[in-house]
């Protein structure tokens, strides 16, 4: 079959809402773990005793993005006490690149939802600050509408304040929607890994929620590599696969960075790359598909969606792609590999980097719940994803969603 007809159907199951984790505990490290080894066996264990179930020639590759409080409060009006508009951060426009438009002194653009936008008839939005002690007007103008977002500048008459301070002092972290609560204080720790430190992401690569300082050094003692790479997560991981079949699905788009030192390991090493979240999964199962295609003298800027499932792949091996990248490094003088991907990965990928990975329980009808299930079906010793999330859901103690419980699947 056609990885395009697959139906979305056959990835649903019934989420009671008090299986969904609120708030996450209050030792990260003491949630469940549910371990599914190389034979397909499963067991229920703790997510301290992870570096003991890593295998000691494994390496694990982890997303260092940070999440950025995204979600900025407007009132209408010239005393900004008319409509609530609530502007959601999305994506950089201008300047299009993360860190300068961070660094922004005066303006900048963002791809953003707005809430209530009905009541806004694109009039410019105020917002006085008091930020450190530096007085300014923040101002909020709508540039241009595309489908369900709008493009949004951002301008203020203060150039000793970035654009990153401003959303830090004034903005809110965008905690997922299926919680169904508002953001709290907590939410501002709570919604972030201890290795984050790069900033941009709207939603936390939430596997990583899991571990702390005395796990990461643990794994340290076992003499296993912990290596860094940056995907920053999009709105778009949020949203379930509304068409009936998955072809009809428009992958939503992320921004990658990889470091030269990352990708010579991967193509030199032998060792298990173990990929915390399906971030993580994503971009370097996205960058031997990037490989690939600069092998193939195709652009490498964006990876589409269906490549994999191309017929006229070259299917390298791992090591050639990787040459690949590092090639055109040298080509341009990078240290860092920079794209963005649309990867779907389904029942029938061929996993080319991964193998293993440390994941959350994941939303029905979802692509992460797809990306699972074809790592699962990967090995015909190992139970599907259906297997595994019955085992959960008769375990009253399994935690599900962004801040529930963790797996390691190898």
């Amino acid at each position: 079959m056609d990885i395009r007809d697959i139906r979305i159907e056959a990835f649903d199951y019934p989420l009671p809402d008090g299986r969904i984790a609120k708030h996450p505990l209050a030792e990260r490290d003491r949630c469940l773990l549910l371990f599914k080894n190389e034979k397909g066996e499963v067991s229920t264990r703790i997510f301290r005793e992870l570096p003991d179930l890593l295998p000691a020639d494994s390496m694990l590759v982890y997303n260092n993005t940070r999440v950025i409080n995204a979600r900025l409060r407007f009132r209408k009006g010239e005393h900004c006490d008319g409509a609530l508009i609530e502007i959601f951060c999305l994506e950089p426009v201008v300047p299009a690149d993360y860190a300068c438009n961070f660094a922004s002194d005066s303006r900048c653009s963002w791809t953003c939802f707005v809430g209530n936008s009905k009541r806004w008839k694109d009039e410019p939005l105020r917002m006085a600050l008091d930020i450190d002690g530096e007085n300014l007007t923040l101002t909020a103008t709508r540039i241009a509408r595309e489908g369900n977002t709008s493009v949004v500048e951002f301008s203020w008459d203060n150039t000793a304040v970035t654009f990153s301070r401003i959303i830090s002092a004034v903005g809110e972290i965008p905690i997922p929607p299926y919680l169904n609560r508002n953001t709290e204080e907590s939410d501002s720790k709570d919604y972030q890994t201890v290795f984050s430190h790069i900033d941009g992401s709207v939603a936390a690569p939430t596997a990583g929620l899991h571990f702390t300082p005395e796990v990461l050094a643990d794994i340290d003692k076992r003499g296993i590599p912990r290596r860094e790479l940056t995907l920053h997560v999009g709105a778009g991981t949020f949203q379930p696969v509304k068409s009936d079949v998955i072809g009809e699905h428009d992958m939503h788009s992320e921004f990658i960075a990889v470091s030269r030192n990352l990708i010579e390991e991967l193509s030199q090493s032998d060792r298990k790359v173990i990929a915390v979240g399906t971030t993580s999964v994503r971009t370097l199962e996205s960058l031997y598909h990037l490989g690939c295609r600069l092998a193939d003298g195709l652009p490498a800027d964006t990876l589409p969606q269906w490549y994999p499932y191309d017929p006229s792949h070259p299917q390298l091996s791992v090591d050639k792609a990787m040459q690949a990248i590092l090639s055109h490094l040298d080509s341009t003088g990078e240290d860092t590999f920079v794209a963005s991907t649309r990867l779907m990965i389904a029942p029938g990928y061929k996993y080319r980097i991964v193998k293993g990975m440390v994941t959350n329980f994941h939303q029905p009808r979802s692509t992460l719940l797809l990306l699972v299930s074809a790592f699962l079906n990967s090995n015909q010793a190992n139970p599907d994803w259906r297997t595994i999330y019955d085992y959960a859901l008769a375990d009253p103690r399994f935690r599900f969603l962004s801040y529930g419980d963790a797996c390691l699947f190898l």
